[in-house]
């Protein structure tokens, strides 16, 4: 079944058509409900499963099936037989640390939240209660208390899954909503979001890996008050539709207290009362898909689609090393008519995994989009003859409040300007400039930015923001200075490909890096040849851009200026074609060789 063209919506809310339109799927409580009961009426199975992942609103959840019309005889929330709220939080202490932000990643799963007392004494209740009637088990968990009956999920048991996308998680957690089972309440929100990342978020993942190749039914509960329902085997045809062909992930945006007005006036946002510093425009694991079912969306977090479909998204060069994880992330740093990022460094590889239990850390790289203003910049390496025991000191000293850090006294500030790709290899101090839009391409590990000096201001809730001098001081290289900079990560392009067709240079990354960079530029069409990775790019020249599949695999895909889009392994070759003879500019990534 092929695709429709996509994205062709809004650009904010980029749509994949899935063609022809399955019959199963509905937007609306009543609607969701009656095809609930539809589908659970022609089962009839003994239990009727509903795995919520965390931060879902189970009580909208339960609504649903209690009007759906099925007579429950019993109906049991899983919730009830974890942990009790305070013993969950005393368990987690380890990994969630007493840092504002760096936790540790859990090696925990979700039985773990339960006692195994209570396990037993849940399973046997389910099993007691299939001898009066039907029965209805719903909660984070549900797939654990009803195990001897999912086993066999065709037979005896049907199983739902609740789901809502990280961004929206983050957004409930502003306007107020708690972690799962925490006696912790009212936390700040970066609080809330670091126990997420680091545990809740985890132990969901893992057991929404197990239901997706079994689920009947697929809930969106992201928008309250209007939940989505597709059918299972539609929702997993969709994303197999997804994983061979060329799509866009739903971006969002966020102020902060650097930001500028770049991306507001560029992709026509709303006015927030204050700037758009940061966009995720292309990170499968907090971005989300939207699924087109003939009117009818249904939005699903992107990481979904990398559980489901590992080797035709990654390739199964990229799946055997990284797993069913992304392992590369574009997003935008908009600081035109704002002001200089902080001061930073990302942790080495060794300390990443010693430290935090993470595979790999945050390599990165700024393509610089547009600059404005006189001096344009970027901060990056550190200059040459510095004494690290003065700069550390210093920067002691101002997280202390006593001064302010002299930041040009001991790190180098260049100049860049429009197409400029700047590589910055863990360990290296750097920092984006006021006056520049930057599209950061870089590994996976996102959280994990040490702040040294963030220019004594504070955040947009009027609290300092987190600084990490004594973890940035283990990390930084301190041979990375003026001559070493400029010689290994600055203009480092090379043409590799010319013809009357196009030119292909690669741009980087650091050799240090697993992730390779190259700028296609055409004015007709530019052939593009498959490595055995993922695809990720960004069209950072040019209004418009057609994305073809010379054996007809996919459909034409449209792609406008400045958006990420993603060509799955599947897809196989593609070309990048100019729209009326226009130049475009595409910049790709993928997973080196």
């Amino acid at each position: 079944m092929p695709a429709k063209q996509a994205n062709t919506a809004s650009p904010c809310r980029p749509v994949t058509e899935i063609t022809p339109h399955p019959a199963s799927a509905r937007r609306g409580a009543a609607p969701v409900a009656a095809a609930l009961g539809a589908q659970i009426a022609t089962v009839a199975p003994t239990v009727t499963v509903v795995e919520c992942y965390p931060g879902t609103d189970q009580q909208e959840v339960l609504a649903l099936f209690e009007s759906a019309g099925i007579p429950f005889a019993t109906v049991l929330h899983a919730d009830d037989y974890a942990l009790a709220p305070e013993a969950l939080d005393e368990s987690l202490a380890r990994e969630l640390t007493e840092d504002r932000v760096f936790g540790v990643m859990t090696n925990r799963t979700l039985a773990d939240c339960f006692a195994p007392a209570a396990l037993a004494e849940a399973r046997r209740a389910v099993a007691a209660a299939t001898k009066t009637g039907r029965v209805l088990v719903y909660g984070v968990g549900a797939t654990l208390i009803a195990a001897d009956f999912a086993a066999n999920f065709a037979e005896n048991a049907l199983l739902f899954y609740a789901d809502i996308t990280r961004w929206e998680i983050q957004l409930r957690y502003r306007r107020g909503m708690d972690n799962w089972r925490t006696a912790q309440t009212g936390l700040p929100q970066l609080a809330k979001y670091k126990r997420g990342f680091f545990a809740e978020w985890r132990w969901g993942d893992l057991v929404k890996k197990q239901c997706l190749p079994r689920l009947a039914g697929y809930l969106d509960m992201t928008v309250a008050g209007e939940p989505g329902f597709v059918a299972g085997e539609d929702y997993r045809h969709a994303l197999a539709v997804l994983a061979a062909r060329p799509f866009r992930l739903v971006p969002y945006y966020d102020p902060g207290v650097w930001g500028g007005h770049w991306m507001q006036s560029k992709f026509s946002l709303p006015e927030n009362g204050s700037n758009y510093a940061w966009s995720f425009d292309g990170v499968p694991e907090e971005n989300s898909l939207l699924l087109g079912f003939g009117g009818t969306e249904i939005e699903t977090p992107a990481i979904n689609l990398v559980f489901a479909q590992p080797r035709a998204l990654l390739g199964e060069r990229v799946y055997a090393r990284f797993g069913a994880e992304f392992p590369i992330r574009f997003d935008l740093l908009d600081t035109i008519g704002g002001q200089n990022l902080s001061l930073q460094v990302h942790p080495l590889t060794e300390y990443i995994q010693d430290t935090y239990h993470m595979h790999y850390t945050q390599d990165e790289s700024y393509y610089i989009l547009d600059t404005e203003g006189e001096n344009p910049e970027v901060w990056l390496g550190l200059r040459e003859d510095i004494c690290p025991e003065a700069m550390a000191g210093a920067l002691r000293a101002a997280q202390r409040g006593e001064c302010s850090f002299d930041a040009g006294q001991y790190a180098n500030h260049f100049p860049v300007k429009k197409h400029d790709h700047v590589l910055i290899p863990a360990g290296t101090v750097h920092g984006a400039g006021a006056g520049t839009m930057v599209l950061e391409i870089s590994a996976t590990p996102y959280i994990f930015t040490f702040k040294l000096w963030d220019w004594g201001r504070l955040g947009l809730d009027g609290k300092p923001r987190p600084i990490h001098v004594e973890q940035g001081l283990e990390n930084i290289q301190w041979d990375r200075t003026t001559a070493w900079v400029e010689n290994n990560l600055l203009h480092q392009a090379r043409v590799v490909h010319q013809s009357s067709a196009c030119t292909v240079e690669k741009t980087g990354l650091d050799e240090r890096e697993f992730i390779d960079t190259y700028r296609i530029t055409t004015a007709t069409a530019a052939p593009i040849r498959r490595n055995g990775s993922v695809h990720m790019l960004n069209l950072v020249e040019g209004a418009e851009a057609r994305i073809t599949s010379p054996s007809g695999s996919f459909p034409p895909f449209t792609v406008r200026y400045a958006q990420t889009f993603i060509l799955p392994q599947n897809a196989g070759e593609y070309q990048i074609e100019a729209v009326n003879g226009q130049p475009i500019r595409a910049i790709l990534a993928c997973v080196r060789g």
